[in-house]
């Protein structure tokens, strides 16, 4: 009988023991849950004002555009495209991904061009001519619209191809030289007329051979 007892006995012990774990083990998943839950619960604001944060550095970053002396540019926006404002050098401001500035170069800049053309007497001339070009400051928007940036590489060599030759077929060669300036002042009238119906101004008009 008394084996029986600490049989018994060492049995009761074995399950007191066992209980005990389980509610150790229990609490500490309890304990785990909370921590986790709190966690969550201070995480979501910090992540919160992380991404604030961030979205306005970009902002800020991507909002504000310089034009630099001796420029002048349009906005393009994916609403409405191409506007009809000019902005002038300095610090301008623009909605990120909604907008983009557009920036020229408005300063004169000198082009040469050479054109072998006919006189009256049929004799074929070789003509340089050398313009100084800039955009017209308030065609800024229809220029880039109908020509883009790079619109004296457009322009500039046909128009003046097609001024040289309307021009020197009317003259002999001999009056070519002869009449030089009539001629010159001719090509330069003719010249910054047809440059004008596309936005370009002319400063400077000259037969350099």
């Amino acid at each position: 009988s008394s084996q029986f007892w600490l049989r018994h006995c060492s049995q009761q012990a074995e399950c007191r023991s066992a209980v005990h774990f389980c509610q150790q083990h229990a609490m500490s998943r309890f304990n785990i849950s909370e921590l986790l839950q709190r966690v969550a619960q201070t995480g979501t604001p910090l992540l919160a004002g992380v991404g604030v944060l961030a979205g306005g550095g970009y902002l800020a970053s991507n909002a504000v555009y310089t034009i630099e002396a001796g420029h002048m540019g349009v906005k393009y926006s994916r609403f409405g495209g191409v506007g009809n404002s000019v902005a002038r050098e300095g610090v301008h401001f623009l909605l990120p991904w909604f907008e983009r500035p557009i920036v020229f170069d408005v300063r004169a800049r000198p082009h040469t061009m050479t054109s072998l053309t006919g006189s009256r007497d049929l004799q074929m001339v070789n003509i340089s001519l050398r313009a100084l070009c800039r955009p017209d400051t308030a065609k800024l928007p229809d220029i880039y619209r109908n020509l883009g940036l790079d619109f004296d590489e457009k322009v500039m060599p046909s128009i003046v191809n097609e001024v040289l030759k309307s021009v020197v077929a009317q003259y002999n060669a001999s009056q070519l030289i002869t009449q030089r300036e009539l001629v010159s002042r001719m090509i330069r009238q003719r010249l910054t007329q047809r440059a004008a119906d596309f936005g370009i101004l002319l400063d400077d008009v000259a037969i350099t051979h």
